[in-house]
């Protein structure tokens, strides 16, 4: 395993840390943390990172065609429009796709390359910290139309994450993260639907994997893979063999996204959720956003044209 060729490191101290957002009009990476729950913008020309905070725990994001971001909130999808840095954001609020299961919140989630916002949800009822596991099977993936119109199209999930797309947009990629499990499904760029759900890799945990997290696709077709406790990323080839680790100084690692000029930098965020006072002491990075050279380029992301 390769240590991560560390470009840059924002010491937010985040959480949960999550779903970092490349926004190559504007130059900046959008993020979150999701349990002090923000909307964070990096702008590494000048390593400032302004934040707003957010009225209920968000899970993901997406960028908006015109400007502004979509997200995806414990208590739906909404319109985000950030103003003045600290004051708090207030959703444009679109809908509800679970009103029937008020214990869920929406998790990870990303655009597929024709801009739909796909968002997995999971059982999230308040708890203590180390209960975040401890999951009833009540979770879903939903897909946002550009009409507004919701679709629950897969269910039975523990914690979702993992979307992301190949290159031609023809394969989507998902994880069950408690699972240990990423599966691959055929993908209809055309209408959305999804087919021939099968297993693309497994994390096992005797062999000292992580949780697959957080997700994003190269441009050769890799799936980067954050390694939730095991403290790195990971890529697999489009046959779901490992092909690289990466190691990072913090064993709770989130999401990957490929962004910079080029979209030759991997910014990966991480969090500090479950660790104790002297797990943290170990890792005094914990929850920081990292920039590093991975050796590979992304492509860009798609945006919500509703």
């Amino acid at each position: 395993m390769e240590e991560a060729k560390i470009l840059n490191v924002v010491e937010a101290g985040a959480i949960l840390g999550e779903s970092p957002v490349w926004s190559r009009d504007e130059g900046v990476l959008w993020w979150l943390d999701i349990k002090a729950p923000a909307l964070h913008r990096h702008d590494p020309a000048t390593g400032v990172d302004d934040s707003w905070p957010l009225p209920q725990e968000t899970g993901s994001i997406v960028l908006r065609k015109g400007g502004g971001l979509v997200g995806a909130l414990r208590g739906g999808f909404a319109f985000l429009e950030p103003g003045i840095p600290g004051e708090l954001l207030q959703p444009d609020w679109i809908g509800d796709p679970e009103p029937d299961r008020p214990l869920n919140r929406l998790n990870d989630g990303r655009a597929d390359r024709q801009g739909r916002f796909w968002a997995g949800s999971m059982h999230d009822p308040d708890g203590p910290p180390e209960t975040y596991f401890e999951r009833e099977p009540v979770g879903a993936f939903h897909r946002l139309d550009p009409d507004g119109t919701m679709h629950r199209m897969i269910d039975g999930i523990l914690v979702s994450n993992g979307l992301c797309w190949s290159p031609d947009g023809k394969t989507m990629y998902t994880a069950n993260s408690p699972t240990r499990i990423m599966q691959a499904w055929d993908y209809d760029p055309a209408t959305g639907d999804i087919d021939n759900e099968r297993v693309f890799a497994t994390f096992p945990e005797e062999d000292g994997r992580g949780t697959p997290d957080g997700a994003i696709v190269d441009a050769e077709g890799g799936v980067w893979v954050a390694e939730f406790r095991a403290g790195r990323v990971t890529r697999l080839t489009p046959d779901g063999e490992v092909d690289r680790m990466i190691a990072l100084p913090v064993s709770r690692v989130t999401c990957p996204m490929f962004g910079g000029p080029d979209l030759a930098t991997l910014y990966v965020t991480t969090a500090k959720i479950m660790l104790s006072p002297e797990a943290l002491a170990r890792e005094p990075l914990a929850g920081a956003l990292f920039a590093i050279d991975a050796g590979a380029t992304g492509l860009p992301e798609a945006a919500y044209p509703g």
